[in-house]
């Protein structure tokens, strides 16, 4: 059965929603690891259930909604900088992951916590023009595993409780 649009409108806006909650929720949380702008990645849950439940087109949309309304609401111009960097190309990876049924949820998220934090660092050496920052690689892409690996099994788990037909697609 289709989901009329208004309702898949709906429900995507609900998922915007939550990416925002859980942004904002992450900025409370301190992280103990010293290294500076490390976050766990909580709003990519809303992204990577959008990717499975909506496709693509409609991930990427909460993707780029989330990261401009949360510069807005919470940041500046360095963190949309940061964030957009890698929230599109953590959005690519695991979008080019999901088209191949090799990949679970849980190794498509840990590829996207991977990239997330790549491209954030990209980001710092340009605007920096400091390659020492390089130093962090090993720690964030450790963490960007790990949280990457702790959603997609959260992901996974919620859609496994979501009815069948929950977000049918065009």
């Amino acid at each position: 059965m289709k989901e009329g649009n208004a309702a898949r409108t709906a429900r995507l806006g609900l998922l915007l929603a939550f990416a925002l909650i859980l942004g904002y929720v992450e900025t409370l949380i301190p992280f103990p690891l010293g290294i500076p702008g490390m976050k766990l990645g909580l709003p990519n849950l809303a992204v990577l259930l959008t990717l499975y439940l909506y496709g693509s087109r409609q991930a990427l949309a909460v993707n780029a909604a989330r990261v401009l309304l949360s510069a807005f609401l919470f940041g500046n111009f360095f963190s949309l900088l940061y964030s957009l960097a890698g929230a599109l190309f953590s959005f690519l990876v695991m979008a080019l992951l999901k088209k191949n049924p090799a990949f679970s949820v849980t190794g498509i998220s840990c590829a996207g916590g991977i990239a997330h934090n790549a491209a954030q660092l990209l980001v710092a050496v340009l605007v920096t023009e400091t390659v020492r920052i390089l130093y962090y690689i090993p720690p964030l892409l450790i963490c960007g595993c790990l949280t990457g690996f702790c959603l997609g099994l959260v992901c996974r788990m919620v859609l496994s409780h979501l009815p069948d037909g929950f977000a049918a697609r065009d």
